[in-house]
């Protein structure tokens, strides 16, 4: 009879195999109920729209973009001496600007607008 088997699975070592073996299987039986959950709630998710459904193109064509410069509004003045609070501003937007042409960068300036570079020196 060979007693180093018997010997080897009286050890304190065969407890902690067990304890792996137990909590794999426990990984793994969540694992399984997670899938299992997620496919039921999958099935009960509407399905994809079909082709009907779908966005379509106006009747006009498309919608051509539009390419503008804006300016910021003026933000209303309060009167004496008192503050404005954001509710009393409204939504300050912006509007199209006066002079429609573009920025351009010139020769010895900083590399971006507002970059806070040298500047021309």
């Amino acid at each position: 009879m060979n007693t180093a088997m018997y010997e080897a699975a009286a050890g304190a070592q065969v407890f902690g195999y067990v304890v792996v073996l137990v909590i794999g299987l426990l990984c793994v039986a969540g694992l399984i109920w997670a899938v299992r959950l997620g496919m039921k709630v999958r099935r009960r998710e509407p399905g994809p729209p079909r082709p009907e459904e779908q966005p379509r193109m106006p009747a006009s064509g498309p919608v051509g973009e539009t390419l503008e410069m804006r300016e910021p509004d003026e933000v209303p003045q309060a009167g004496n001496g008192e503050r404005l609070t954001p509710y009393q501003t409204g939504n300050v937007a912006s509007k199209r600007a006066d002079d429609q042409q573009r920025m351009r960068w010139s020769p010895g300036s900083s590399g971006s607008f507002g970059g806070g570079g040298g500047g021309r020196t």
